[in-house]
């Protein structure tokens, strides 16, 4: 246990099968100043380039209350230099870390969250420990930071701040505590977890999945990202589609213009309510009666009033051609949705079906879930389209193209190519 985690005797339980948990309820050394100014920041700077090993990075966000997902507080921790935590808000260029940090291995957890907020301040670690991601290959069932540092260091994190609203300034003390104690001991986490790799003999693995999201380049836009409102599937008709397109975005707009979460503004629930109210027979004529929606009546949807109502009349003013298509259109090519296969394609349907049997074996036998064993869309287009002749190096070729890491294709192309030409021999006529 590390020796200089604030915590007391007071602080501690125990499990039911009798391990120790201490409750972290302090920070080590207090709780450090946020760092709002450039002379600050460049001393703290200064100091994280001259300790030593890993650094420690978290960062806050506001979702659920503002617009996007930049970050509202960075928090750094490294031996020899203690806990850092910086206003981005106050300190909004933070290459300066970046290029003193450069060569110095970060540890996250689940960084792929994290980084495009860090990214976008100019920090971008090009070397990472991901202990959420050394959870899964390692066969944790759960893997959120809470329940890894108790279950693998006998540490205990309070959450109430989790889904706090970061924005605010200042940040309360108690907040501040909170974000600052998930730093702690997230080094101490990574040693572990990097020894249970070395243990499993899954070390070359984590490196090259942390290699990855380290690289990955920004997530492109969404197609049509109107569609993931929640209730869509209620919605069956072009029109209808139109008006939850057309409130979708000009929430969209709004929530933008004012920096806030587009739900704060009105909910999905309001839209989708608005658009089968549209969808009724005969079509709609007068006004749009959005004052009978209880969501257009909370206080924030009620200051734009007028621009919801100016929405739906345009929806009623375009053409059979400019409305959406029920299903949506396709923006990449692919195998179609995996229960029409048998239909389509069912030799197709034979493969995948082999193919996840042969995938679900090795993922139990490594202790790794079957998403970390192989990317599940790559498995889908291998199936639909194998190659021929199914053969492991070109089974390891085809996935390597669809993105798996050397290490899945090395583990899974030869049965998968077994499992292929057994689905074609299972299938072949009989004389």
């Amino acid at each position: 246990m590390p020796g200089d985690v604030a915590a007391s005797e007071d602080d501690a339980s125990a499990t039911d099968d009798g391990r120790e948990i201490i409750d972290l309820t302090e920070p080590a050394g207090g709780l450090p100043p946020v760092i709002a100014t450039a002379e600050d920041l460049a001393a703290a700077v200064a100091r994280l380039a001259a300790g030593s090993g890993p650094v420690a990075v978290d960062a806050e966000r506001a979702s659920g209350y503002r617009y996007g997902q930049k970050a509202y507080l960075v928090q750094l921790r490294r031996a020899g230099a203690g806990t850092v935590l910086i206003d981005p808000i106050a300190c909004p260029d933070l290459s300066g870390l970046g290029a003193a940090l450069a060569d110095v291995e970060a540890v996250l957890h689940a960084a792929s969250q994290d980084l495009p907020c860090l990214a976008e301040i100019g920090y971008q670690p090009h070397e990472l420990f991901d202990t959420e991601l050394a959870g899964r290959l390692l066969g944790y069932p759960r893997v959120a930071l809470g329940t890894m540092l108790e279950e693998v260091l006998g540490f205990r994190l309070a959450k109430e701040h989790s889904a706090a609203d970061w924005s605010v300034r200042p940040i309360p003390a108690e907040m501040l505590k909170y974000a600052a104690l998930d730093v702690e001991v997230l080094v101490e986490l990574r040693d572990a977890l990097a020894t249970q790799l070395d243990e499993q003999e899954k070390t070359e693995w984590a490196r090259q999945e942390f290699a990855a999201v380290a690289a990955a380049p920004p997530a492109p836009p969404r197609a049509d990202p109107w569609r993931r409102t929640s209730g869509i599937h209620k919605v069956r008709t072009r029109r209808a589609l139109a008006v939850v397109r057309e409130l979708w975005q000009t929430r969209d707009e709004i929530a933008r213009d004012a920096d806030l979460s587009p739900r704060r503004i009105l909910s999905d629930q309001a839209i989708i309510d608005a658009a089968r109210a549209e969808a009724g027979k005969p079509a709609p004529t007068g006004r749009p009666q959005l004052d009978r929606i209880s969501g257009f009546h909370a206080r924030n949807a009620r200051k734009y009033s007028e621009r919801w109502t100016a929405a739906v009349t345009r929806v009623r003013q375009l053409t059979e051609a400019e409305l959406p298509e029920v299903a949506g259109v396709a923006t990449a090519p692919g195998p179609p949705p995996a229960h029409r296969w048998a239909e389509r394609d069912p030799a197709a349907a034979a493969r995948l079906a082999a193919a996840r049997e042969a995938i679900g074996a090795i993922a139990a036998e490594r202790r790794l879930p079957v998403e970390n064993l192989l990317p599940p869309d790559a498995l889908r287009r291998l199936a639909w389209e194998p190659p021929v002749p199914a053969t492991q190096e070109t089974v390891s070729a085809v996935l390597r193209g669809y993105g798996a890491r050397r290490w899945q294709a090395e583990l899974t192309s030869l049965p998968l190519a077994e499992a292929f030409a057994a689905s074609a021999a299972s299938s072949a006529p009989t004389a």
